[in-house]
């Protein structure tokens, strides 16, 4: 059990359409957005963080030209469009406290051109320490309005677990920049979450005791269901689009394959059967095949493999030490060890490829980035990047070329989902 499990930690460290695919040139200047704070009685602490989320925000998103002064203004004064004759676009916020102490976010947005409020919204969170959601919200909406492409990615949730002392691992949720993090399971070692279902309201993940056991736990009832135990090793690498279904990494006979779980049945079907290392299993094109790392070559690259059929297909051709993929309608992406230094850290890569065609991108440059991991959206990739004895968040934008890094101050990042 101990030997298998230390090999699926060491691996784990270790875009449905050609448009994903399209690198936007930056060919004429993108529209520029200003942005004004009418804040009077918040935490300034707060409102300062606030402002860089939003301009943040913008920046990520990839669409504007973002001027990063903070102009103050009263929020109900008229607009200077003379001293904005420069501009496309104008937010204007501000933050205050409701009756009942809840921190809200008031915004209006306009079209510097026309003259035109393209709205005028408020945001209102329960917990205030989840402001970072205020930005983001408002940043979606925005880019909404103006009619740019969804960022869907900016307002949602990331689940990961976090070594916090040997073998210790907690369970956290956060934003993408890791601005707020909040700890849903405690005590132990917790590894591999996966969110359950689309609206982010319960995931699974892996408690190591005895025996490794899978559990899926509701955030908002605040309850924990087991679901099934294994020996050797039992990890939920991905969930069917329905989440009906879900694959499984288990080595009940100390040999670790790949199997598919029915949640409503109960039946446990055995999808690989190689007296090797199949692990890390995930969906693509339509949920009829699954890609996974196998060892089949004596060091482990991705394969995939049609449920129901016997037949096995290499994906990647590149690199010798390729682990932690995920998919996206029929493209994968992965992280593959670039060097082979045996005394020192080595390099590890993420490129993107297509199960459809010969078509391969590579997506980082140095350092060591892993366990990627697509967005919904197919056009976003989140990752961690180890740096030193740290890690964080990173995160790129494919259709743009873009690439964003987030650290985390305290602990250091065993997985992520999104």
């Amino acid at each position: 059990m101990k030997r298998v499990l230390l090999l699926l930690l060491s691996w784990a460290w270790l875009i449905a359409s050609d448009l994903t695919l399209e690198i936007v040139k930056e060919v004429g200047a993108k529209p520029a957005v200003v942005i004004e704070d009418a804040t009077l009685s918040v935490d300034g602490r707060i409102d300062r963080k606030l402002f860089k989320l939003l301009v943040g925000d913008l920046e990520v998103s990839a669409h504007f030209n973002v001027d990063h002064t903070k102009n103050l203004a009263n929020f109900s004064d008229a607009v200077d469009y003379l001293k904005y004759k420069e501009k496309d676009f104008l937010i204007r916020y501000r933050l205050y406290y409701d009756d009942l102490g809840k921190l809200n976010l008031e915004a209006n947005a306009y079209n510097i051109k026309s003259g035109i409020k393209l709205f005028n919204k408020n945001y209102r969170i329960s917990d205030n320490d989840r402001f970072a959601f205020l930005a983001h919200h408002l940043i979606y909406d925005f880019n909404k309005a103006v009619g740019y492409d969804d960022v869907s990615f900016l307002k949602s949730f990331v689940i990961f677990s976090k070594y916090t002392a040997p073998k210790r691992a907690d369970i956290v949720i956060s934003d993408y920049t890791l601005t707020y993090q909040k700890t849903v399971v405690h005590g132990g070692l917790n590894l591999f979450p996966k969110w359950a279902d689309k609206q982010h309201r319960t995931f699974y993940y892996t408690q190591i005791k005895d025996k490794p056991t899978l559990y899926l736990v509701d955030i908002y009832k605040g309850t924990r269901q087991k679901i099934l135990s294994s020996e050797g090793m039992l990890v939920c690498s991905d969930v069917s689009q329905d989440g009906t279904k879900l694959l499984l990494t288990m080595a009940p006979n100390m040999q670790p394959d790949i199997y598919l779980y029915d949640r409503f049945t109960r039946n446990l079907q055995r999808i690989t059967r190689y007296p090797g290392i199949d692990v890390n299993g995930n969906f693509v094109e339509n949920g009829q095949k699954v890609v996974f790392v196998s060892d089949r070559l004596g060091y482990p690259t991705i394969f995939a493999k049609r449920i129901g059929s016997r037949a096995v297909q290499r994906v990647v051709y590149h690199g010798r030490n390729n682990s932690a993929c995920s998919t996206f309608g029929d493209y994968v992406v992965y992280s593959s060890r670039e060097t082979d230094n045996a005394f020192g850290r080595n390099t590890f890569n993420l490129y993107l490829v297509s199960t459809t065609s010969d078509y391969i991108r590579r997506l980082t440059a140095n350092g060591v980035n892993i366990f990627p991991r697509f967005a919904p959206d197919g056009e976003t990739i989140l990752y961690i990047k180890e740096y030193g004895r740290q890690s964080g968040l990173g995160l790129i934008r494919l259709k743009y070329n873009k690439s964003y890094l987030y650290p985390l101050s305290i602990g250091k990042i065993q997985s992520i989902d999104w």
